[in-house]
């Protein structure tokens, strides 16, 4: 496991030094927590808000940057003094009164307006989006700042408050622990409040004509917002979640936060998107024939591979992926659908039909997304598991999900760990998957 202190952004005032995306987040600083005060309204699109943000200084600032989007800035303050700032694309640039010491917490208070939308990117428009009744946040990875000034990296974890006024009839989920809620007149106010360390992109806020469902009480808490329509289908499609979640706590530990959410849009989405606590699915993943359960599966085990465990720069992606993806192999195997082996097999024999030019532990920014990151970065892991045998390789998975609960990980850490519990070096196999463009052999 890498210390935290080492996985940080690097000085620069406006780069955050990730190898991938170098301009999303900033150095100098780390941010410890974020309240955030959100007034929506829906028919317009229209929010009035405030963000204040508590750091800490890594190195002495004259100035510091943050992640912002296309908003009317009223007001910067830093440690409750008017600041000076000034935009530069999707960059803030703060200088306040008196220059920050190394080591100093301070405190940023951003106070803006305007219509929230998704910010362009390699990945299509990513962020904050309009439904055809509410709204919806997806800022994996570089959409937070459509909606929020963030320090826009994954390694720059921090704690939330998030309070949003909106109007009554329409439920709001976001990302944390509902703490309160308040109407009065035709809004309501609603304080949600995530206490584990979250990286920007998996804060999300979901508006929408939503039935809330208790889907069990007992354990974790798990819950769902799902329009009206759909009651029936998802009672169908989602009937074996409390399974679900058992199977995968068997196998990677304790869920890492304190409830689930899922929340079913009444419009189409191309795909499903994670948050922290939270898996938001379109009208289109539910049929009620449980067509998309791999897809339940997957998003849930995100909450382990992704959320809790984070990468410390995005060219680890495929220690999100790869482990979601083997998760729905292991569930089907456990089931009584297809064996592991049988779903690897199937998927090697697609991988080897694509071309062989990327490497896993370096997929390169354009293909972060790439399906063979996803389906290689389980076969790997099904390689791994004939390699060591349950024995070593469940424990191992286990371990890992444990060792590095709410912190950030890297593909070196993934390897250490597996020849500590190998007990000999690993070298050729981890060439072999990692790092060589074409395809391994599947083990018997």
């Amino acid at each position: 496991m890498i210390s935290k202190a080492s996985a940080q952004p690097s000085p620069g005032a406006d780069t955050s030094g990730d190898s991938y995306l170098p301009h999303h987040g900033n150095g100098g600083y780390r941010v410890r927590h974020y309240d955030l005060e959100l007034d929506y309204k829906i028919g317009p699109n229209r929010l009035s808000a405030s963000a204040a943000i508590t750091a800490e200084a890594t190195q002495a600032l004259s100035r510091f940057t943050l992640d912002f989007g296309e908003f009317r800035i009223n007001r910067v303050l830093v440690n409750g003094k008017p600041a000076k700032y000034t935009r530069r694309a999707h960059k803030l640039q703060v200088k306040p009164a008196k220059s920050l010491a190394l080591g100093s917490e301070f405190l940023v208070e951003v106070h803006y307006v305007g219509n929230p939308r998704p910010l362009p990117g390699l990945w299509g428009d990513i962020g904050w989006d309009e439904l055809t009744d509410g709204s919806l946040v997806a800022s994996q990875p570089v959409g937070a700042p459509s909606w929020f000034p963030c320090n826009d990296h994954p390694a720059d974890k921090a704690t939330y408050r998030v309070t949003l006024t909106t109007s009554s009839p329409y439920l709001v989920a976001v990302t944390g622990n509902l703490v309160s809620r308040y109407t009065r007149a035709s809004t309501t106010q609603w304080v949600f409040e995530r206490p584990e360390p979250t990286p920007t992109y998996l804060m999300s806020v979901q508006i929408g004509r939503y039935d809330d469902i208790v889907l069990v009480s007992g354990g974790v808490p798990q819950r769902a917002a799902v329009p009206p329509r759909l009651r029936r289908a998802f009672a169908r499609d989602f009937g074996r979640q409390v399974q679900i979640m058992d199977s995968l706590q068997r196998m990677f530990g304790p869920y890492p936060f304190g409830e689930y959410v899922v929340v079913v849009t009444d419009d189409d989405l191309d795909d499903p998107i994670e948050a922290q606590g939270m898996s938001i699915f379109g009208a289109n993943h539910v049929d009620g024939r449980r067509t998309h359960e791999r897809l339940v599966v997957h998003e849930l085990a995100h909450q382990w591979f992704g959320n809790s465990l984070t990468v410390a720069d995005w060219r680890h992606i495929w220690l999100n992926e790869g482990f979601a993806t083997y998760a729905e192999w292991l569930w089907s195997e456990e089931s009584g659908g297809q064996s592991a082996h049988a779903w690897a097999k199937t998927w090697h024999a697609r991988m080897k039909l694509k071309p062989a030019d990327l490497r896993l532990a370096d997929p390169g920014v354009s293909r972060m997304f790439d399906e063979r990151v996803y389906k290689r970065g389980g076969l790997l892991l099904h390689a791994l598991r004939s390699e060591l045998g349950d024995a070593v390789f469940f424990p191992l998975v286990k371990a890992w999900a444990m060792e590095n609960r709410h912190g950030l990980v890297t593909t070196a850490g993934f390897v250490a760990l597996a020849e500590r519990f190998a007990g000999r070096s690993l070298t050729a196999f981890f060439d072999a998957w990692l790092d060589a463009p074409a395809l391994p052999p599947l083990p018997a």
